[in-house]
C-alpha cells in the first residue's frame, strides 16, 4: 500500500508545536484592512491554537507528523 500524502495547503497554514498542539493564524487579516478598526486588527495578530474539534480532522491531513 502506498504511504499516505500530507496535505501541502495545511501544512502551509497550521504549525504543530513541540508539545503536538495546532497553531493558526486568525481569519480576516489578508484583506480590508481599511474598514476594520485598529482594536480588531491588532486582535487578529499572532497565533492561536486550533479548537479541539478542528485538531482531529486537520491531524488526518498531515499524517507525517
Amino acid at each position: 500500500m502506498p504511504k499516505m500524502k500530507s496535505h501541502t495547503g495545511t501544512g502551509k497554514r497550521v504549525k504543530i508545536t513541540g508539545s503536538g498542539r495546532i497553531l493558526r493564524e486568525p481569519a480576516g487579516k489578508r484583506h480590508r484592512l481599511e474598514g476594520k478598526s485598529s482594536r480588531v486588527t491588532r486582535r487578529m495578530t499572532g497565533n492561536v491554537e486550533l479548537d479541539k474539534v478542528e485538531t482531529k480532522r486537520i491531524r488526518k491531513l498531515l499524517p507525517g507528523r
